[in-house]
């Protein structure tokens, strides 16, 4: 399981326990104040005479006691009436006493807004760490005419970059396939044997935009001084390898570049085109 994949479960999982903790949180303080008797409850119980012992009324605190000193034997009884005493007469709810109280509403309003947040800050992070798959980098990208893209590297004695892929498209000699086949495969050596390789523009040592040095015809890096030949196979500096690469396929004529999956960069040591250091450094 890679580590994108860790993170995404984990937020998800930190936003299904934050909505359940104010979920239940709110529905605590619903039972609690379900509990206690609000303030017009209490004020029809004192004006019930059954309940406050007015008109000669036994109230339920002296049958009580009546009941202890049974027990015990002793003590004076009070004295109770074999009548009961007559039902309070049936007043309908108000509507408004009954409804959501203020604290119900702030509280599960508070957990509903919390649930969402968190749900869109999970949606974002799953967006911003999702691969795009539709266009732009992430996709295949159709870099253009492959005449063209070698006719401009010829002229230029430069690669070809594509912003969109954030890719250098260099030119990759036929007569170094032979060696190019013994360190590459898929579609990086199916590149190679159109004409191209397709180079991720990040610095393999800490991710620095690595530029295109006309003077030496290499690829030097300003933050570390890292250095790629032509082809991005690694010549100099703390790099730990060659550049990074994409898969390259030909269609219509058109050159294909696969952003989807970063290809890592040939070891240390590899050399199949002999391209030397051809002016001074830029970096």
């Amino acid at each position: 399981m890679s580590s994108t994949t860790i993170i995404v479960l984990a937020l998800v999982a930190l936003a299904v326990l934050a909505i359940l903790f104010f979920a239940t949180a709110g529905a605590g303080r619903d039972r609690a104040a379900a509990i206690n008797l609000r303030r017009e409850a209490r004020k029809k119980d004192k004006a019930n005479p059954a309940l406050t012992g007015e008109g000669g009324a036994v109230t339920g605190r002296e049958v009580e006691r009546n009941a202890k000193l049974e027990r015990r034997g002793s003590g004076e009884l009070v004295s109770v009436s074999a009548e009961a005493a007559p039902p309070a007469p049936f007043i309908p709810p108000d509507p408004d006493v009954i409804a959501v109280t203020r604290r119900q509403f702030l509280n599960r309003g508070s957990a509903t807004l919390m649930g969402i947040s968190l749900a869109t800050f999970g949606a974002a992070v799953l967006a911003f760490l999702w691969p795009q798959l539709g266009t732009g980098f992430g996709a295949k990208i159709n870099a253009g005419k492959l005449s063209e893209i070698q006719g401009t590297i010829r002229d230029t004695k430069a690669p070809f970059y594509v912003a969109e892929a954030r890719t250098w498209l260099s030119a990759y000699p036929d007569t170094a396939l032979s060696k190019a086949k013994a360190v590459y495969s898929g579609g990086v050596l199916d590149g190679m044997e159109q004409g191209v390789v397709a180079l991720y523009q990040k610095c393999v040592h800490l991710g620095c935009r690595v530029p295109w040095c006309g003077s030496a015809q290499w690829f030097e890096c300003p933050c570390h001084g890292s250095k790629y030949n032509r082809v991005g196979e690694k010549k100099g500096g703390p790099a730990p390898r060659g550049l990074d690469r994409f898969a390259v396929s030909i269609a219509n004529g058109n050159v294909m570049i696969d952003t989807g999956k970063v290809i890592q960069g040939p070891p240390i040591g590899t050399n199949t085109t002999g391209q030397e250091q051809e002016g001074p450094h830029c970096a």
